[in-house]
């Protein structure tokens, strides 16, 4: 199958003092990944799935490989290691140009629906056609 991958230029605002992404931005670095992912592959936009559901992430595994700077121009990858009935285990790599390995881990979001108050959550099976859609970013 294949993966998703998207570009991120590393800007003034994802680095510290001394030049290198603070390692919160990564994270916020892979949100936008899966946001992407959502919409451009898997036709199911955040502006539109909000309204009445939400895919949190559950669980986080990541790795610190190599310091990524100011200017480097990342490649985000992410496939689909496992689908579940209402969950997906995603895995994730950034490289640099060099195709060093920047960060790479795991990330396991959860489909869920939304009560009518939206003060309760609870997990709701994806459909059919949206796990067909996930699976062709399976590895």
């Amino acid at each position: 199958m294949s993966e998703f991958i998207k570009q991120e230029k590393v800007r003034f605002q994802h680095v510290d003092y001394a030049g290198i992404v603070f390692y919160p931005r990564f994270l916020e670095m892979l949100n936008c990944l899966v946001e992407d992912w959502f919409e451009e592959a898997l036709d199911r936009p955040f502006s539109k799935m909000h309204e009445t559901n939400g895919i949190p992430t559950v669980d986080l595994k990541i790795q610190f490989k190599n310091a990524a700077r100011l200017g480097e121009i990342l490649t985000k990858k992410l496939w689909v290691k496992e689908l579940k009935n209402s969950s997906i285990l995603c895995g994730f790599q950034f490289v640099n140009e060099s195709e060093n390995t920047v960060l790479e881990g795991e990330v396991t979001l959860v489909n869920v629906a939304f009560n009518p108050e939206r003060n309760g959550i609870k997990a709701e099976p994806f459909t059919e056609e949206m796990k067909n859609k996930i699976k062709q970013y399976e590895l």
